[in-house]
């Protein structure tokens, strides 16, 4: 299994790839970069990991609304073989594209094959992109249902209750959908 520090390039005049690439988000939350995608490309261009650079070229474009050449970046990415955080980022972020682009059903194939799997840290923003994706499908009250199981781990108070409500919505939608693990 790989893991980050495979991305990075080893020898005295190595580049740290993804300290480059973690600096050029942080501008760009800080609307900081003017050329997101160039950026991005410049690093991309010198990684080893092919799937990798393909995710990171996929995700400045989502970032700046090219969607639709984000989706087809992150599909080549996902099937080339990526890290499981660069995998479960990838599909929250394909799926997010697809139901841009109007293939919710594509979207939901991706959120429910990745439910479960590690690395856990992201599966609330899973979650909510599964709630979203419900939504886009007409199955609101499935969508409050899942999110509201997600954000109950979240709660100081009544966290028992709004689980059990939210458990509640889902069972009545019928859709056999349950709270992961």
């Amino acid at each position: 299994m790989k893991d980050m520090d495979d991305h990075r390039q080893s020898g005295p005049a190595a580049r740290d790839l993804e300290g480059e690439l973690a600096a050029i988000w942080r501008r760009w939350e800080a609307r900081q970069v003017d050329d997101l995608v160039g950026e991005i490309e410049l690093v991309a261009s010198a990684m080893p990991d092919e799937a990798a650079a393909e995710f990171e070229r996929a995700s400045a474009r989502d970032s700046v609304g090219r969607t639709a050449e984000a989706a087809i970046l992150y599909q080549r990415a996902l099937d080339k073989g990526l890290d499981p955080w660069r995998r479960r980022r990838t599909a929250i972020q394909l799926a997010s594209s697809s139901r841009l682009l109007g293939l919710p059903e594509t979207g939901l194939r991706l959120v429910l094959k990745e439910r479960g799997q590690r690395p856990e840290e992201l599966d609330d923003a899973l979650e909510a992109m599964l709630a979203l994706i419900l939504v886009d499908l007409g199955r609101a009250e499935e969508a409050a249902g899942i999110a509201l199981q997600a954000l109950s781990k979240h709660l100081p108070r009544y966290s028992r209750s709004v689980r059990s409500y939210a458990a509640e919505l889902v069972a009545s939608s019928g859709s056999g959908f349950e709270e992961p693990r």
